[in-house]
């Protein structure tokens, strides 16, 4: 079996003046972040050489899509080289505002609300077949995913009660540890909207392949994932739940009566315990599901029947989910504590609540919260936590800055980043989607890619030769 897959992910800015210096806002540091890739492109918005898209999103949010990938381990190796151009970014802007005379550092974090509750994503996107019926693959998937924060949520401090549509409003401030802040703001579950109603599984039809065979999954309810242990697990598990829906496996078909509800009930519930209503009437808890789901995808792995590649990271997968249920069963978590973000972050939190500080809602705590994402290399507290040997990491770092400039060799990103490379050295116009290779000039020359699995194309190298 083969299937694209790709992470989409959103960062967040922020400025930490020294004293007596103003504070600049994301705009103002966006501005000085993008400025090498403006000069460089010419836009914000631009395709590199290693096939991804890196671009200036909505409230100020630099975006890393990345390149096709069609393994995991090229998956994680993509992501993780993102966030090495992220730094590389951070340090040129931090330079640009001292040149400007502004003081304190630039922060920016791979995490999904900021101080003011806002939220912005961490996209999943999984390449299916056109020919699927997408009803139900939809009711068998959304149990999957309000459940999988269980093994993969980013963990956070959030609100004990949360609303169940958007103009409710919930009293009181009391906070909690739970799994996942991105789950309060899920108002739907299948919808073509992505904002004030933003629906765990996005419906709008944009294939970015040939419509006819194929179709893009567009998963918006995912945590951003610091460590690769958590986001091979995340990646990997949704991957063989769709293996499993696309061999028509017998998967119960009774979906949740209530999945916005239910989001908000397992995000506050670490044990994995509390009851879920089915569309059947029946009950079953996040534990179960997550155990049933895993059982049927430890069979495909052992036939060797899936989409990760051949990696040996499919048998990983399993592993850790295996071993991630084992340890929120028994609520002893040593086997994972090293791999899985809430794991790890529920950790700091608790030795910081044992060090003198009283309340979960000390500001000191949200500090935590907040450093435990900040990628900004002399204040990053996941980066010293790995180089620590603290957290597992599944990546090589020579590989990582390989694919900073080098796109997954088996998939059509290898011919977008030849063609962007190539002509970007010749200095021709020239336009690129996912799909479409374009060269601004009289001839008005083009080449459609509708093959994301095509790593070569005769016509694509023919346009590259030309320049």
């Amino acid at each position: 079996m083969a299937r694209i897959y790709g992470l989409e992910t959103e960062y967040g800015l922020a400025h930490s003046p020294g004293p007596e210096q103003r504070r600049i806002g994301p705009e103002e540091i966006a501005r000085h972040l993008f400025r090498p890739i403006v000069e460089w492109g010419r836009s914000s918005n631009v395709f590199l050489p290693n096939g991804s898209r890196l671009y200036l999103d909505v409230g100020s949010h630099p975006e890393y899509a990345t390149a096709e990938c069609d393994t995991l381990i090229d998956l994680l190796t993509q992501d993780r080289a993102g966030e090495a151009l992220m730094v590389d970014l951070l340090a040129q802007a931090q330079s640009s505002i001292e040149a400007e005379g502004v003081g304190g550092r630039i922060h920016m974090v791979k995490n999904n609300t900021d101080a003011a509750g806002n939220s912005y994503g961490s996209h999943e996107n999984f390449l299916i077949r056109r020919n699927l019926d997408f009803n139900r693959l939809t009711s068998v998937l959304l149990p999957f995913l309000v459940s999988r924060q269980l093994l993969v949520g980013a963990g956070a401090v959030i609100p004990t009660k949360s609303s169940f549509h958007p103009d409710e409003e919930v009293a009181g401030d009391e906070r909690m540890f739970g799994l996942s802040a991105r789950s309060d703001v899920m108002w739907e579950g299948l919808s073509s909207a992505t904002t004030r109603s933003r629906p765990i599984i996005n419906a709008r039809d944009e294939p970015h392949a040939d419509s006819e065979k194929y179709r893009r999954l567009h998963v918006i309810v995912g945590d951003s994932s610091m460590s690769t242990a958590t986001s091979a697990l995340k990646i990997g598990s949704a991957v063989l739940i769709l293996d499993l829906i696309e061999q028509g496996a017998r998967i119960p078909e009774h979906g949740l009566r209530h999945p916005v509800r239910d989001i908000r009930l397992v995000a506050r519930d670490l044990t994995g315990t509390v009851p879920l209503e089915r569309t059947d009437s029946s009950t079953i808890t996040p534990l179960r599901l997550l155990a049933d789901y895993r059982d049927r995808a430890q069979v495909i792995v052992e036939k060797g029947d899936h989409s990760l590649g051949d990696d040996g990271l499919a048998g990983y997968v399993i592993d850790l989910w295996t071993r991630m249920l084992a340890a929120v069963e028994s609520q002893d978590f040593s086997a994972v504590d090293r791999e899985i973000d809430w794991v790890m972050k529920k950790a700091l939190i608790d030795r910081a609540l044992g060090r003198g500080i009283d309340d979960i809602a000390d500001p000191r705590i949200h500090r935590l919260d907040i450093a435990y994402h900040d990628i900004t290399p002399a204040t990053g507290l996941f980066p010293k936590l790995e180089a620590a040997g603290m957290a597992e990491c599944l990546v090589d770092p020579e590989a990582v800055a390989r694919a900073k400039d080098r796109p997954p060799q088996t998939t059509r990103a290898a011919i977008r980043g030849e063609f962007v490379r190539a002509a970007h050295a010749a200095r021709r116009d020239y336009t690129v989607d996912w799909v479409h290779l374009r060269l601004n000039d009289e001839s008005g020359r083009a080449v459609a890619l509708k093959n994301p699995f095509e790593s070569s194309h005769q016509q694509a190298q023919a346009l590259i030769a030309g320049l």
